[in-house]
């Protein structure tokens, strides 16, 4: 089922920060959403404000370390970066300014997520 680029194609809703953060730690790392926390298989849990690949480069390589067979990340001096993440025979990429959202949104378009920059 695909709907309008950045959007959920389940309900039409927008794709944002929250929601694709929450869809990446539970496809990731099987992480379910609570108020204000992910609960993790183990059943131990983290505050929600303590995992942001889209701000924290750190987490974004978490996410890239665990499903990508392989990361290409190419920065040019005063340009934009861009991120090209394969996962499977899937390859998703991005550019942008800021390096963990670029990481990110790479990646989720190589897990077949429908996001815009």
């Amino acid at each position: 089922m695909t709907g309008p680029p950045g959007r959920n194609p389940l309900n039409g809703a927008p794709m944002n920060d929250d929601r694709l953060t929450d869809k990446l730690a539970a496809e990731v790392f099987g992480w379910k959403t609570a108020p204000g926390r992910f609960i993790k298989g183990d059943r131990s849990w983290a505050p929600r404000h303590r995992f942001a690949p889209l701000t924290r480069l750190d987490d974004a390589f978490q996410l890239v370390d665990r499903v990508a067979t392989a990361c290409k990340l190419t920065m040019v001096e005063g340009g934009p970066v861009a991120a090209e993440v394969q996962v499977g025979e899937r390859v998703g990429k991005a550019s942008g300014k800021l390096k963990a959202r670029t990481v990110t949104i790479a990646l989720a378009r190589a897990l077949g997520l429908e996001v815009d920059s």
